[in-house]
């Protein structure tokens, strides 16, 4: 009898509880809508500005499209602008991205999972030193930069680009975090009793396990180095050489000099927004490894 007339008011007060949850804030609703708005009317007025012409840069209204559709025109102005330097931009850019993303997540890779996973004399005092480097922008260290490459010969080439992104304090904390709980202990000692060496263990088990991190840190690399602008303005002095931030802040200048006239504030534009889809193409190819890793630390073993 008790039982019977428990079940509906678990029922009930299941159902209330279910309710609740769902309940949503009408204040934090928008709140977010006006984070979004905040963040995305940016690339809206870029994505609109790069179909006008110049004359309707200035005429139209800067949130909506002018009466002529110059998407197509204004591409193949910034394609053949300068004998087709825009590409070799690119191609620059991804270079140095590419490049410096891919050895900055495998360096913070190897060193997090050395501090996280071996005990050695002096562990906690380098990780110090990698939580003070965090703090240290890297603005200040542009100038100490280029003299050291100046010294060694480094200063206008590819190299004086890369080898300085290599270096990621934060991704190291970030991956240091990650393998002390992504991989177990037991793990590893099971490996090792199957006589594996270190770094076979690294490459064929743990590597696998830090992938979401991995990626992560990946992904803020190449970022870091696509929008790069202060380093290669410093390091390079060959046209040939510049990224897509430092070649479109030239043509930004050039449009400055000519008093805003001319078809040199389109290519700019059009060629700031080309310049982004790369990276929101490398983020919709990669989200998928952080998916996969919330739904593996979800699971309860």
């Amino acid at each position: 009898m008790t039982t019977t007339a428990t079940a509906p008011a678990m029922r009930t007060a299941s159902t209330a509880s279910a309710g609740t949850g769902r309940r949503r804030s009408p204040l934090l609703t928008l709140g977010m809508l006006a984070f979004l708005i905040y963040f995305l009317l940016p690339l809206f007025w870029l994505l609109v500005a790069s179909t006008k012409t110049t004359g309707d840069l200035f005429a139209s209204f800067g949130l909506w499209f002018g009466d002529d559709f110059a998407l197509p025109g204004n591409v193949r102005n910034v394609f053949a602008a300068e004998n087709g330097v825009y590409g070799r931009w690119l191609l620059n850019t991804a270079l140095y991205s590419v490049v410096s993303a891919g050895g900055a997540a495998l360096l913070c890779a190897l060193g997090g999972y050395g501090f996280a996973k071996f005990g050695f004399r002096g562990n906690k005092a380098l990780f110090g030193l990698v939580l003070g480097a965090i703090m240290v922008p890297s603005t200040a260290l542009a100038i100490p930069t280029y003299l050291i490459f100046a010294e060694i010969g480094l200063v206008n080439t590819p190299w004086a680009i890369i080898l300085p992104s290599l270096v990621n304090p934060f991704g190291l904390y970030l991956m240091r975090v990650y393998a002390e709980g992504a991989v177990p202990d037991s793990i590893l000692e099971a490996a090792r009793i199957d006589g594996a060496g270190e770094f076979r263990i690294f490459w064929k088990v743990v590597l696998r396990l830090l992938a979401p991190g991995f990626v992560t840190v990946l992904l803020f690399t190449l970022v870091a180095t696509w929008n790069n602008y202060f380093l290669p303005l410093i390091m390079l002095n060959n046209p040939s050489l510049y990224p897509v931030t430092v070649g479109l802040a030239n043509w930004a200048a050039q449009a400055s000099v000519a008093g805003g006239s001319g078809d040199v504030i389109p290519l700019v534009v059009t060629g700031s927004l080309l310049s982004i889809i790369p990276l929101v193409v490398a983020f919709l190819m990669l989200q998928r490894y952080w998916q996969s890793g919330l739904a593996a630390g979800g699971v309860k073993q």
